[in-house]
């Protein structure tokens, strides 16, 4: 009966020619993504991020107003915290928090910081006060600030400023290379290899 359904089909099939394959493999990984989706999830991440910066007193440690803060992350070289403790690195930018209301002023800092990632910028001076009579605990704004600068993993280190840049009322602050200049670093590098 086989050969019969077979012979009858091949019969049915004469004078028919294949049609040419005119589909184009598209692999769903080759796809991009457009300019609007990649921005549309960028300010996703950056709103989850931000909202992971706690405003609650009680997930923080309070802070002196005129303690010293240090702070940096693993990899960071000694020679350069010692630099940026002293002040030694060209601020790129100023942010001053320290008379904004809790949520403005972790909106202003986080965004501030994605700002100057973006514009190349590697070290920024925060400034948040020393809250001296700030309520509920003192140095309020100074303690949540040194919380979310830990907690932002673009900030590679931070340090209490020198006197003329407001002392332990503000901070210099460490970021990260954009990802453009991490890519010029090593092209640079790379060629430097060649030159061997």
């Amino acid at each position: 009966m086989q050969e019969q359904d077979k012979a009858m089909f091949m019969d049915e099939m004469s004078g028919v020619t294949p049609m040419k394959n005119n589909l184009t493999n598209v692999s769903v990984n080759s796809i991009s993504p457009t300019d609007s989706q990649l921005l549309r999830r960028k300010e996703l991440e950056a709103s989850e991020s931000l909202l992971r910066l706690t405003l609650d007193v009680n997930q923080i440690k309070a802070l002196e107003p005129e303690q010293i803060i240090g702070f940096k992350r693993d990899g960071v070289q000694s020679a350069v915290f010692d630099r940026l403790s002293c002040g030694g690195y060209k601020i790129a930018n100023e942010v001053d928090i320290h008379p904004l209301k809790l949520a403005l002023a972790r909106e202003v800092l986080f965004q501030s910081i994605e700002q100057a990632i973006e514009l190349g910028q590697r070290s920024i001076l925060v400034i948040h006060g020393k809250g001296a009579r700030s309520k509920p605990i003192a140095a309020l704004m100074k303690s949540f600030t040194v919380a979310w600068l830990t907690q932002i993993d673009s900030v590679l280190a931070f340090h209490s400023a020198k006197p003329h840049h407001g002392g332990t009322g503000a901070l210099y602050v460490m970021l990260t290379k954009s990802a453009q200049k991490r890519i010029e670093t090593q092209e640079v590098n790379h060629k430097g290899a060649n030159a061997r």
